[in-house]
């Protein structure tokens, strides 16, 4: 077992404290390759952005939670080695059961979540509330989930066919008898490729500022979360289809709703679906272009350049960039 403080990193509590104090959101990334995880080190050491490293259960069967946190141990040591102090937190992104987070915890991730946002309130709350007396015993963090996202990720196990928006009403009840650290809730987005609906006439509503607005009526200060926030650029899309994909419908969360929902008191927005479409869209494009290619690198190291100019633009839009 190991205690994340041994690995070099923080827990979310001062993270989000500080974020809301100051009107910005904490990027947390999802990252499923090494370079993926070094261009999201290389834009954080860039802009001295805390950040969130998001892994799933569907990564740890990939590589390991033993493996996911000393990947991370090789971020901070980097931090540190350049004399920088830059909080790094390792979070089980959608935990589905109270053993998965206790795998977590004890090979040193330091932020868990547990969703039970599918479970009637009284079986979540439950739930919740072991997961959060067992990981508060490490001084481990754990994010809870009340309303549900529709769509999929994590190749089909995180999803739900409906979307069921956060009842503010219910908010106060669940974090004071769970004792959760933060909550993700439901105000619009969705996991998958259509992050929102569109209007009959084609243009994007607005996610529910008036839900979040009540939430932070009722919980003033509590840290709040939103998934599946990823804007999907056009160009990438377009990449992937002329180069031998196949996808049509997209849809994206604007940036600039991101932005408001971070100043609004949002203090940790998820970001998944950004980093793999663009990374998948330059590797069919430099495959294309090199079909003799045996060698993984042809594609894997130009990829890490792409994916660090993505997540410095995606700490711009969430404003969490250091201020001197």
């Amino acid at each position: 077992m190991y205690h994340y403080s041994e690995l070099g990193q923080v827990n979310t509590r001062e993270m989000f404290k500080k974020a809301y104090d100051e009107g910005y959101a904490v990027p947390a990334f999802n990252f499923v390759s090494i370079e993926q995880f070094n261009g999201i080190m290389d834009a954080v050491i860039e802009k001295r952005s805390p950040v969130i490293l998001l892994a799933s259960p569907n990564l740890h069967k990939q590589l390991g939670y033993e493996m996911l946190a000393r990947i991370v141990q090789s971020g901070t040591d980097r931090i540190r080695n350049q004399g920088l102090d830059i909080p790094v937190a390792l979070h089980l992104d959608h935990g589905m059961t109270f053993a998965q987070c206790v795998d977590a915890v004890e090979f040193g991730f330091s932020s868990i979540m547990i969703d039970g946002s599918a479970l009637p309130f009284k079986d979540n709350v439950a739930l919740t509330k072991k997961t959060v007396e067992y990981a508060h015993r490490h001084g481990v963090t754990v994010e809870a989930e009340l309303g549900v996202l529709s769509g999929a990720e994590e190749g089909g196990d995180v999803g739900h066919h409906e979307s069921l928006y956060t009842d503010p009403g219910m908010v106060e009840e669940f974090a004071k008898e769970t004792g959760c650290d933060s909550l993700a809730i439901s105000i619009g987005t969705c996991h998958g490729l259509v992050k929102i609906k569109a209007n009959p006439d084609g243009t994007l509503p607005e996610l529910r500022y008036d839900i979040l607005e009540d939430v932070m009526r009722r919980v003033p200060g509590f840290p709040i979360v939103l998934h599946g926030a990823s804007t999907i650029e056009p160009r990438f899309v377009d990449m992937i289809n002329a180069y031998g994909g196949h996808i049509e419908a997209v849809a994206g969360i604007p940036e600039e709703q991101v932005t408001k929902a971070a100043r609004m008191g949002v203090c940790k927005v998820n970001i998944a679906t950004d980093g793999w479409i663009s990374a998948l869209a330059n590797t069919r494009k430099i495959l294309a272009e090199n079909p003799g290619a045996i060698d993984s690198r042809v594609f894997t190291l130009k990829n890490r350049g792409l994916l660090k100019e993505i997540y410095l633009h995606k700490i711009d839009v969430m404003g969490s960039a250091y201020k001197a």
